[in-house]
């Protein structure tokens, strides 16, 4: 009876974000007609949304499993350093995507190891490895920024940010493919489930049998490899690495999570709540600028979704 009541409850939220996604574009629309009539918008957003979303799509079950990570968003640094310097160094961007994809993966499994193993909480070593990224790309890289222009072109460059058809960006096709497969994950594969019970209550999971300390572990691992691929991506995109790749992803990127119906308490989220959050997000700004706002009100409102999203999932779980 609980379980049924949940998934209503979720079921419920996440169409209840849609039609926030729904209202807040016919707001915009009616705003600025020029702008959000017109195609040139959204192939925008198709091309630069599409780095919060996969992050916030792997941050998910994280925060379902009753963790927090504030690291990803140095990880994807230090992983987009090493593709673009790689790639510089050897001229094989294969090479560099495998290696950089290895250390985005190591990068989340050391979290996880910290965190499931030697017992740290989340908060205080994700804050620890989120510096320790941070100051190894500013040393590695000198504060100097490596040029991948040679990249265009070739099939890894078309396959991962090509415009497909001439006109859909292929990273916006990569989101939606790793929403689906996340979706998957979640609700037809017993890994999701185990997510679930473990952040829901972690002592009633083991006496289930859950092994919950792999699950934490591989929750931080593959959030830390995601991480990497998207710094690969905006490597790409923007034909160019700059030492500050990844700074500003943080807080839009756990807005997106906590706003799509992810509860901060854990044991609950959905995939495609986090989706449609990271469309709000990460149009948020250009619609408030484009209906005549100043871009001083993006701030404002990015709090005020999150304390009205996290209050919402307080009220639901004490209903349950």
């Amino acid at each position: 009876m609980l379980k049924r009541y949940l998934k209503l409850s979720e079921f419920k939220l996440q169409w209840s974000i849609f039609a926030i996604l729904v209202a807040l574009f016919t707001l915009f629309i009616i705003g600025d007609p020029r702008t959000f009539l017109f195609p040139d918008i959204y192939y925008s957003f198709m091309s630069t949304i599409p780095f919060m979303t996969i992050m916030a799509l792997a941050l998910t079950p994280v925060i379902i499993c009753k963790e927090i990570d504030l690291s990803f968003p140095s990880i994807m640094g230090i992983s987009a350093w090493m593709f673009a310097s790689l790639s510089a160094s050897t001229g094989n961007p294969t090479l560099a995507l495998i290696i950089s994809l290895i250390t985005g993966l190591l990068a989340g499994l050391l979290n996880g190891i910290l965190v499931a193993k030697v017992g740290l909480p989340s908060l205080i070593v994700t804050i620890g490895t989120m510096f320790f990224w941070k100051g190894l790309v500013l040393v590695f890289s000198a504060a100097g920024g490596i040029t991948l222009v040679p990249l265009r072109g070739t099939v890894l460059f078309k396959s991962l940010v090509g415009r497909i058809g001439g006109v859909v960006p292929a990273q916006a096709l990569w989101a939606v493919g790793l929403a689906f497969l996340f979706w998957l994950i979640l609700n037809r594969h017993k890994f999701g489930t185990h997510i679930y019970f473990t952040g829901d209550n972690i002592e009633s999971a083991r006496m289930m049998g859950i092994p919950v300390n792999r699950v934490r572990m591989l929750v931080f691992t593959q959030l830390g490899f995601f991480a990497a691929f998207a710094g690969i991506l905006l490597d790409l995109e923007m034909s160019y690495y700059w030492p500050t790749t990844g700074e500003g992803y943080l807080l839009g990127t756990m807005a997106s999570v906590f706003l799509g119906g992810t509860s901060v308490f854990g044991g609950m989220g959905t995939i495609f709540g986090t989706f449609v959050g990271s469309i709000i997000i990460g149009s948020l700004e250009t619609g408030i600028i484009a209906i005549g706002l100043s871009g001083y009100w993006t701030n404002l409102i990015y709090g005020l979704l999150i304390v009205i999203s996290v209050s919402i999932h307080s009220i639901l779980r004490r209903k349950a």
